[in-house]
């Protein structure tokens, strides 16, 4: 019972919100509609791709469209 009392109050100091905030905190990005359509595209054709790719994926292919283009792509869609 010893290690029970002794986490409870290894955990006295910190504020509640500290802990539940600190995974989001990590280096998450808001994924915004291009992300969300790839996404989706990968599961329903069957493939398994992390997070991670998924995201350089779809960075390299709005870089490319505005090379391309000249002007940015909307904020609303893509960030």
């Amino acid at each position: 019972m010893d290690f029970v009392k002794n986490a409870m109050h290894k955990n006295e100091g910190q504020p509640a919100a500290q802990g539940a905030a600190a995974p989001q905190a990590q280096g998450a990005q808001k994924e915004d509609y291009v992300d969300k359509a790839f996404g989706m595209g990968t599961k329903k054709a069957g493939y398994n791709m992390d997070r991670n790719t998924q995201e350089k994926i779809t960075d390299a292919g709005r870089e490319m469209y505005e090379k391309v283009t000249g002007s940015k792509v909307n904020p609303k869609i893509s960030n």
